[in-house]
């Protein structure tokens, strides 16, 4: 028997169960997050029900929105459960379950009334994640790219957002006419210096629309950036069907994720925040030193397994990491080639951080896909793995583990895995890429052309070389062959 989640159900729930011991009237709106995902609700949201626990910051409960069709669906079914989650913490022993209960209300996308909601004073934080291909960033520069038909739309019609940054600048707008102070933009997206990127997006966008706002949102408004940490994986069947087995519980939209967590933020509030310290967030004067160790170390690490382990038809993170010739691969570069590459991070050892990655990878429970790591490459890499890459080539150091991964990103989307499987990749960029990996089957630096996410590399003769050694020796003789040769230095 299982029960549909709800409030009203839960003193019917077993000890087994944590549910929350406040209730919605006990809380009031703080803080109003865009795009409520997984990935929110496994990490902003579960901190601030551990806050509401111990009876404090009540008046920073969170509103949920977004800007995407599917936020609609999201927001539709969580008000179906009054806004509450299951979230499901996965370890080696077992499984953990805690009902959240920090949302309160949710604003349908497009709605004129979120840009009032936005405007409301008791609103001192708007958050967001939006994946990190969402920020209109050119990825060969770095900089803004203020040449989207979506950011165009939003430039001409500032009263109809239909963008994150342009829902921000509205409210933004809103307050400035009002004499309202503006709230602080807390980004939660894996991107290095978050908050800079996000305060570029909205600065960018407020040029277009006007620039004495522009020079205001510069001037008043704060963006901290912050390094946020848990893997969260998609919610599928296999999640839904673990819930109602385990504990009995019907949720529509579950989250599943692994028993670590972590969050870096810069103290940088205005107006105020939640006594999170009190959970466990760390505030630090500056977070760079975490952004790079979490970027390069964890992220770099999904990349770097991710088309390898599809090529060789793995379907789990933790399948892959089980495959001798992946796991090792992927100790071996990270060792050698991207830990020489991470600054000092203040009380932290680099190496244990390392295997403590391996070991969260190798978490049978979280049942994370190979094909989630997969998705959106062209945005992943040169946030991820080519800074790595570009930082080696500039100290004169070798980069065959890295521009390997490169080559496997581009045999990925040359055919089938090793096993014949059609791999069914997914990207913003995917004819292109497709295009350009057939190519290099017989023109080896074809791929290289992406200029618009390899930048200066694409130039680098020395990235060249190792890249179309590791490529030609992909396409003769198969993944896992090149993968023995690179761990025995024949590469």
């Amino acid at each position: 028997m299982t029960i549909r989640l709800s409030r009203a159900v839960l003193p019917s729930f077993p000890s087994k169960i944590s549910v929350p011991n406040y209730s919605p009237k006990q809380l009031k709106p703080g803080i109003i997050h865009i795009g409520v995902g997984n990935f929110h609700r496994a990490h902003q949201a579960v901190y601030l029900d551990q806050l509401f626990r111990l009876g404090k910051s009540l008046d920073w409960a969170l509103v949920g929105t977004g800007v995407m069709p599917g936020d609609r669906v999201m927001g539709q079914t969580l008000a179906q459960q009054d806004y509450l989650t299951t979230v499901v913490e996965q370890s080696a022993a077992g499984y953990k379950a805690t009902i959240t209960g920090s949302m309160i209300d949710f604003l349908p996308p497009g709605d004129p009334v979120n840009i009032e909601r936005l405007a409301d004073p008791s609103i001192r934080i708007v958050s967001l994640t939006v994946t990190e291909g969402g920020y209109f960033i050119n990825p060969a520069t770095g900089e803004f790219d203020p040449d989207q038909p979506t950011l165009e739309q939003d430039a001409a019609n500032p009263e109809t957002p239909t963008t994150a940054f342009g829902l921000i600048l509205a409210g933004l707008r809103t307050r400035l006419a009002r004499g309202i102070a503006p709230f602080t933009v807390m980004s939660c997206d894996n991107l290095l210096h978050n908050g800079n990127v996000t305060r570029n997006a909205v600065v960018g966008l407020a040029e277009m629309q006007d620039s004495k706002l522009a020079a205001w949102v510069e001037r008043e408004v704060a963006f901290p950036n912050g390094m946020v940490d848990r893997i969260t994986p998609a919610t599928s069947d296999r999640e839904r069907s673990i819930l109602q087995e385990e504990f009995g519980i019907e949720d529509g939209w579950p989250v599943f994720c692994e028993n670590y967590i972590q969050w870096v933020l810069e103290d940088h509030f205005p107006l105020g925040r939640p006594e999170l310290e009190t959970v466990g967030v760390t505030f630090v004067p500056d977070v760079t030193p975490y952004e790079h160790m979490k970027l390069r170390i964890l992220n770099a690490g999904h990349a770097s397994i991710a088309y390898v382990g599809a090529l060789l038809d793995q379907h789990f993170v933790h399948e892959a990491m089980a495959h001798p010739l992946i796991c090792r691969y992927l100790e071996k570069m990270e060792t050698e080639e991207i830990l020489p590459s991470v600054p000092p991070v203040p009380n932290t050892d680099l190496q244990a951080y390392l295997q403590l990655v391996l070991e969260r990878f190798a978490n049978p429970k979280i049942g994370d896909t190979i094909a989630r790591l997969c998705f959106d490459g062209s945005n992943r890499q040169p946030k991820f793995v080519l800074p790595s890459t570009r930082d080696r080539l500039q100290a004169g150091a070798s980069v065959t583990g890295l521009a390997l991964e490169s080559a496997l990103w581009c045999r990925y989307w040359g055919g089938f895995s090793e096993g014949g499987k059609d791999m069914q990749p997914e990207d913003s960029q995917a004819d292109r890429l497709r295009t350009l990996a057939e190519r290099s089957k017989s023109e080896l630096l074809a791929f290289l052309e992406l200029q618009d996410v390899f930048g200066d590399l694409s130039e680098s003769k020395a990235f060249q070389q190792s890249f179309q050694n590791a490529l030609q020796h992909l396409w003769q003789h198969g993944t896992a062959n090149t993968l023995q040769s690179y761990l025995d230095d024949q590469l």
